[in-house]
Parts: C-alpha cells; structure tokens; sequence
C-alpha cells in the first residue's frame, strides 16, 4: 500500500512539475514576443512590428483618441516607422498569466519610455506555434502625488473630449 501511495505520490508530482515547465517555456516564448515588439519598434521595423500582431489587433494608446484597429494604427504610426525611429519601450518588470488552455495570454509591465515609467497591458493569443499580441493599451504612470497636477493640465483639453464622446449620436 505504501508503494502505491508513494508511486501515486511521484506521478502527481511529475505531472505538476511538467505543468509548470510547459507553462514556464510559454512565458519566456511570451516574452520574447513583447520584447521582439518592443525592439522592432525601436528599430523602426515596420513589417516585424506589426507582423507580431493579430491581423484584429487593437492598440490603445495614451492619448483618450488613440483606440486603433491594427490597420488605423499603421496608418498612425507609419510616418514615425518611416523616419527610421518610432518609439523605444524597455521592459523593465513584467508579469504574464495564462489561460488553462494554453492559447491565450495576459500580461502588465512597466516600460522605461521617453515618457518615462510608462505602463503596457495586454493580450495575446497563440497562433499556431507562435504568440501574437491581440490588444494592447500603454498607459502614462503619474504619482498619486501629482495627480491634481496633472488633472489641471488635462482639464481643458479632456472636458472637451468627454463632452464629444457622450454627445455622439
């Protein structure tokens, strides 16, 4: 009976630590995908950039008007990929979730930027053998210090916007 127990004991265990390699390879698969999004950017790649995308991939930046369709967002950020310089993200701490599927992704991380701490959120989705980032929004950080600050300077710009958004017809 202790035989059993100890051999039943052991297969759980090796089936938990299998698990968690797997889950461990696709994180770093994950990662490399961001960070391979994040270099192509600033390496002014178009086409590697917006190939590591999902052809129904939105991005919404930081400005409240920047919600793009991956086409829209081309459109935007061609001129800067033209340039031979678009932006320059660093991921400086990340944290990736999986689905119990192991076909969908979800990940926060905090960016060295040119705007300083910025943070990045999203989804990805595994195509095939490779992952693709589905959704993503970048989002300014502001210390709760100055948040009245940065209200005031926000103000009339955004009252402007928010009364246009919810007067749409």
């Amino acid at each position: 009976m202790k035989t059993t127990l100890t051999i039943g004991l052991f297969l759980v265990l090796g089936l938990f630590s299998t698990m968690a390699q797997s889950q461990n390879a696709e994180n770093q698969k994950i990662a490399l995908t961001l960070d391979a999004w994040h270099k192509a950017a600033a390496q002014a790649k178009f086409d590697t950039y917006f190939g590591l995308m999902t052809n129904d991939a939105i991005f919404i930046g930081t400005d409240a008007k920047e919600n793009w369709n991956k086409t829209a967002f081309q459109a935007f950020a061609k001129p800067y990929f033209d340039k031979g310089k678009a932006w320059n993200f660093t991921a400086i701490e990340r944290h990736i979730f999986l689905d119990t599927t192991g076909k969908l992704a979800w990940f926060d991380e905090l960016l060295s930027t040119q705007m300083k701490i910025c943070r990045g959120s999203g989804v990805l989705v595994k195509v095939g053998k490779e992952w693709k980032i589905k959704h993503y929004v970048l989002s300014m950080t502001i210390p709760n210090e100055n948040v009245d600050e940065v209200v005031k300077i926000k103000t009339p710009i955004e009252d402007g916007v928010m009364k246009k958004l919810t007067t749409k017809e």
